[in-house]
């Protein structure tokens, strides 16, 4: 028999949650973003459940490729741009939208021999500071790209950093305005503009976490009135039971005494299969559908978890990690990180079917 860990991916949560997001955005299109591939889930498990976007936006060109080879012949844009000259030729090829966030880019648009012109999303650093031409010297390079014959259209693109906090994005989004590019469709929100800024919803949207049912902020409960579900369950079982005595320790380090006598399972999970090295005792998982909680250290194949609510859980009892019952998020938080950052790094080794 193999090891009881599994994957599931819920193809109908990816539509549900697409139309979700179409309620929200109104006359915007959407680019759903499947960089990464598809945030762990697999694109060429996911993709056709999003057949009814306007266009995928991911980083690889493989991916746009494996896109266009399965049929797929709406718009695909590349986040990053392009990292070599010799890759507008694949840009050319199968068509695809490339985001300008550098000189030497325009340059290389200017000078590859096309057969066809390029459509460009040019990346305006509007307070993100990692990518973008800033607001003095971006009319200037809007005026460049324009008359470039190499370029088709070009679209305003920039980046919230704090679209899901209470920072939120009225200093970038005023920086955006006077600029005053009204001749330019624009591509301004992410999955927190979406949800919480309708202001900057404009021509196009790019909505990541949420298509997968997590939360932009890390926390579950800013999304819990959203409709939104989860899009992968991480499951497994109990391997092992055990009553412990009071002040017995448990696993590497010893990190974690029991304060009585304690029922404890052994779960044939660790992080080798994904699951957060540093979650800690007390973070949720589901025994048999009964919250309960993780304790002592998490190792590389196994994690142990108290029994004590649910009596009745015995070797084979099914445990949740993540999922329809257990977001991802709260798991993340006891971990200190974020929900896109476990779904990322579900390990090969775990099978995934779908449902």
């Amino acid at each position: 028999m193999p090891r009881p860990i599994l994957a599931t991916i819920h193809l109908d949560a990816f539509r549900h949650n697409l139309t979700i997001i179409r309620q929200k955005v109104g006359y915007s299109k959407i680019w759903s973003v499947v960089k990464a591939n598809a945030y762990g889930h697999g694109l060429d498990r996911i993709w056709q459940s999003l057949m009814q976007t306007d266009g995928f936006a991911l980083l690889d060109m493989n991916e746009a490729i494996y896109l266009r080879k399965q049929g797929w012949q709406g718009p695909i844009l590349l986040l990053e741009g392009f990292f070599k000259a010799a890759d507008l030729q694949i840009i050319n090829k199968y068509n695809l939208t490339t985001t300008v966030h550098s000189h030497w880019q325009l340059k290389a648009i200017e000078e590859a021999a096309f057969d066809k012109p390029v459509n460009i999303y040019l990346k305006l650093n509007s307070g993100m500071n990692r990518l973008g031409f800033t607001p003095d010297e971006y009319p200037q390079i809007v005026s460049m790209a324009s008359g470039i014959k190499n370029i088709s259209s070009v679209t305003l693109m920039t980046h919230f950093a704090n679209s899901d906090n209470e920072i939120g994005v009225s200093e970038q989004f005023t920086v955006v305005r006077q600029l005053k590019m009204d001749s330019l469709q624009h591509c301004l929100a992410n999955s927190g503009a979406v949800l919480w800024h309708p202001e900057t919803h404009a021509d196009w949207v790019r909505p990541g976490i949420i298509l997968y049912g997590a939360s932009p902020s890390g926390k579950w409960r800013d999304i819990a009135d959203t409709g939104l579900r989860p899009t992968m369950s991480l499951r497994s079982e109990i391997i092992a039971v055990h009553e412990l005595a009071k002040g017995a320790k448990i696993g590497y380090g010893s990190h974690y005494t029991t304060q009585r006598v304690t029922r404890v399972g052994t779960v044939a999970c660790g992080y080798a299969d994904g699951y957060p090295r540093h979650a800690s005792t007390g973070s949720p998982v589901i025994v048999d559908g009964i919250r309960t909680c993780v304790l002592g250290a998490v190792s590389m194949d196994m994690m142990t978890v108290d029994l004590t609510p649910c009596p009745e859980a015995t070797i084979g009892s099914s445990v949740e990690l993540w999922g329809k019952h257990l977001p991802v998020d709260e798991v993340a938080e006891f971990a200190g990180t974020i929900g896109y950052e476990l779904l990322c790094a579900l390990a090969r080794r775990v099978p995934v079917v779908v449902d």
